[in-house]
């Protein structure tokens, strides 16, 4: 549980810093990213530091509804989902050269492997605590 909370915290502080050190406003699939990220800073990290194994039950649905929102955006940023569904008509281009952290991956790629890792970590726990 504390590796799933090292990678939301570290996914968070990211977003932070695009968002407030480099000034690059979010897009509307990034936002609902962000919604389902930054509340499992906290609940994994309560979870964690008092070794309550049911903080599982509250992260694992975030985590899995935001890699879904993260395929998606990872999707449209590469051009897979066509033009008539995209979601980002308003405000910034979810798929633009801005969507790249300094112009090496793709910041919805980020998201899906940050979301992706958690969900693998909190697979045992989920399992344990079934036994």
């Amino acid at each position: 549980m504390f590796s799933a909370w090292l990678v939301a915290l570290v996914a968070t502080m990211g977003a932070v810093f695009i968002g407030e050190i480099m000034g690059q406003t979010p897009c509307v699939l990034c936002w609902y990213q962000r919604i389902a990220m930054f509340p499992l800073v906290v609940t994994l990290g309560v979870g964690a530091l008092a070794g309550d194994r049911n903080s599982v039950l509250y992260s694992v649905p975030l985590a899995v509804a935001g890699a879904g929102f993260a395929t998606l955006h990872v999707l449209l940023f590469y051009g897979i989902v066509p033009e008539a569904i995209q979601p980002c008509s308003a405000g910034p281009s979810c798929s633009d050269e801005a969507m790249m952290f300094f112009g090496l991956v793709p910041l919805p790629v980020l998201s899906l492997v940050a979301f992706s890792a958690i969900v693998v970590f909190l697979v045992p726990v989920l399992r344990s605590r079934r036994l």
